[in-house]
């Protein structure tokens, strides 16, 4: 019996080690994909995450760390690194975001992604959801506003295990590039789902983001 009871405990003393190893693996790979995203602008973060394996020299296969636990080692990075300049650039790229939005006002325009969370990086980009049920419309109004943009198509998760592919529009405000997913009108109350979280994703709209820009200034 007292064999057996020093055997059981060896295991827990055992599975508790090995458990701390992994996690202690998860926030090391979290914190460099962090760095890989600020410093080289890897935006997936399963790249971010198999960048940071091989960086550490740590098997992709292992513990890796969720997407959230990424974007909260991100948070923490600019939060401990670049708190200052993290404020200034946030509050330019929300600004330029505004005046996009006016541009793009008939399609309804809604901020998404990093630059509504508030955790961007220099390579940020400003990613827009806007809605028409002729995604040409939108390049039209583009070209009304003097604004030269490229097609591109995205895909996102509307469901889990459902993935589709939508058309939008790539241009540059102020040295930024925006973002501009179209999507048909009858989807404004169904968001794609966050690759962050695996949520709906967070959609704000023009005066959301208006009082977003004041409160920084």
């Amino acid at each position: 019996m007292g064999t057996r009871v020093m055997g059981q405990r060896s295991d827990k003393r055992t599975k508790k080690s090995v458990d701390r190893r992994k996690e202690c693996q998860r926030t090391l790979l979290a914190q460099e994909a962090a760095r890989l995203i600020c410093d080289h602008g890897i935006k997936d973060f399963r790249t971010a995450k198999s960048k940071a394996a091989w960086s550490l020299g740590l098997s992709d296969r292992g513990a890796l760390p969720s997407n959230l636990e990424i974007e909260a080692a991100l948070a923490e990075r600019n939060r401990i690194f670049s708190a200052d300049r993290h404020a200034s650039l946030l509050g330019r790229l929300r600004s330029v975001a505004v005046e996009v939005m006016y541009d793009l006002q008939p399609f309804m325009p809604c901020l998404v992604g990093p630059v509504l969370s508030g955790n961007v990086t220099e390579h940020s980009t400003i990613s827009m959801h806007v809605f028409a049920d002729s995604s040409e419309s939108v390049g039209v109004r583009l070209d009304a506003r003097g604004i030269y943009h490229q097609s591109r198509l995205r895909r996102h998760s509307i469901r889990r295990g459902k993935v589709e592919a939508f058309p939008g529009y790539d241009f540059y405000a102020d040295d930024f590039t925006v973002e501009a997913t179209v999507f048909p009108e009858r989807r404004k109350g169904h968001a794609p789902l966050s690759p962050v979280d695996g949520k709906p994703m967070r959609r704000a709209r023009l005066r959301d983001v208006e009082q977003l820009v004041n409160a920084l200034q």
